[in-house]
């Protein structure tokens, strides 16, 4: 169902309540073979550059949190669902509440910033704010991985969500969503990935590099 574009702040607290009501779901959920190798390779691309300081942000139970930290990273995970991040923190990572526009750290304190399937939930209007939030936080030189679906034009709730409450999207043609980033990052690569369930849509998988204002 199609609405009127929201802002974040709006949607905040019921994208809260839905992952915490579904937390344990998540954790217990496996991993598909396509997310494994697009983590795999951002973490070629990190050791290949000396990158060691990681961000994740959204990070859901932690999983890639905790298999960045066990492959040397020093990582620090956020996400706005507090029973999220007490899942995160059994697994040993370093996991804190915090939203997209609420990133509580100082300017260039990453070498990197991993962000799976969360982006896709701030709204159109809100994009450019918390790609901005992300660009301070990387260092010269800081890559980002920015993977969600889309593959076309869609904003607002969907009805038949299988969380509740249900979420907001927001997904966009490829070619509109790296007209957005360009505006302060560097493409390194672009994938579209092709899904088995989906006829519509793919995953979006884009490494960018943090751009140096002029």
């Amino acid at each position: 169902m199609l609405y009127s574009p929201m802002m974040y702040e709006q949607i905040i607290d019921s994208l809260r309540q839905a992952y915490d009501n579904h937390a344990a779901q998540r954790d217990a959920a496996g991993l598909t073979d396509w997310k494994v190798a697009e983590r795999a390779d951002f973490l070629a691309l990190l050791q290949a550059e000396g990158k060691r300081d990681l961000l994740e942000i959204g990070g859901g139970p932690g999983h890639h949190a905790a298999w960045f930290r066990e492959q040397g990273l020093a990582v620090v995970m956020t996400d706005l669902s507090p029973e999220m991040v007490r899942l995160a923190r059994l697994k040993g990572v370093d996991a804190r509440v915090m939203d997209f526009l609420n990133l509580a750290f100082p300017p260039a304190s990453f070498d990197a910033v991993f962000a799976l399937n969360c982006l896709l939930h701030v709204p159109s209007a809100d994009l450019p704010r918390v790609l901005a939030a992300i660009h301070r936080l990387l260092r010269p030189g800081g890559l980002l991985f920015y993977g969600v679906y889309g593959g076309y034009s869609f904003e607002g709730i969907f009805a038949d969500d299988h969380h509740d409450p249900a979420r907001y999207f927001v997904f966009y043609p490829d070619d509109e969503l790296r007209q957005q980033v360009a505006t302060l990052f560097d493409e390194v690569t672009f994938r579209a990935i092709p899904l088995e369930e989906e006829e519509k849509a793919h995953f979006q998988a884009l490494t960018l590099r943090r751009r140096e204002r002029a």
